[in-house]
């Protein structure tokens, strides 16, 4: 296969996840972590892996990760989260695109989100259909913090490949809960974040009808236990970040 591929991975205090993603991947040509500070073992597993360090300060999610795209060297990127892992099939279909000609400039995968261990595979959870895979310089991330993606700078056509990148993302409820906790805060601490009025719509009707939707119309019941812990926290989620809105203004105001 020619030198063609860099990995670009975003870091802070990844011990228990950056050995798994990097193992998956060692194939790949060129690997880049950036890491934002860690005090664990993060930085000495990268370098245990070969990966390319990189030391910068914190510059938001989709900030850090346009700056890790933007020191990647080969044709063509993947960008992976810490928790997440290339399984066998995705990785061979990444090699096969990458070992021949290709008329797309990107590729987009599924992804399969762990919840206390159990794959989520409804509720609006799975497809979960990402782009990840791009040629240099033709991708960015964007979004609002903490919830960012990649684009496409054109509108090209987008390739899909049906091996799934395997999302460990919590495999404990108080991981999961500390995560929202602080999502909900980053939400409300972006430049043009808003103060809110209280509002019983925004706190209280909008995630009840996101638990509905996601838990019943979109079948999220049939992820057993997992399921619905998962859809009642993510609609406390909701309803923390439409609160603390509000609890800003009223600091303000003070």
């Amino acid at each position: 296969m020619p030198d063609t591929l860099s990995v670009a991975i975003v870091a802070l205090n990844e011990e228990e996840n950056l050995g798994r993603v990097l193992e998956s991947v060692r194939w790949a040509d060129e690997i880049v972590v950036v890491d934002s500070g860690s005090t664990d073992r993060t930085c000495e597993i990268a370098r245990q892996h070969g990966a390319r360090l990189i030391i910068e300060p914190w510059r938001g999610y989709t900030g850090q990760k346009n700056y890790a795209l933007e020191l990647c060297t080969k044709e063509w990127i993947l960008s992976l989260d810490a928790d997440e892992e290339v399984s066998p099939k995705l990785a061979e279909e990444l090699r096969g695109v990458l070992a021949g000609p290709s008329s797309l400039d990107g590729y987009s995968m599924p992804r399969k989100n762990l919840f206390l261990g159990r794959w989520m595979r409804h509720g609006g959870f799975y497809p979960d259909t990402k782009l990840r895979l791009f040629r240099r310089g033709m991708a960015y991330s964007t979004g609002r913090d903490p919830h960012d993606r990649f684009e496409m700078k054109d509108s090209q056509q987008v390739g899909r490949l049906k091996g799934a990148l395997i999302h460990h993302t919590y495999p404990t409820l108080t991981l999961y809960l500390e995560h929202m906790n602080r999502y909900s805060s980053v939400w409300n601490r972006v430049p043009y974040a808003v103060p809110r009025k209280f509002s019983v719509n925004a706190v209280v009707l909008r995630p009840f009808a996101t638990f509905v939707y996601n838990y019943f119309v979109r079948l999220g019941f049939l992820d057993g236990k997992e399921g619905l812990l998962l859809h009642m926290y993510h609609a406390g989620y909701v309803s923390w970040k439409y609160a603390k809105a509000w609890e800003m203004g009223r600091n303000q105001k003070n």
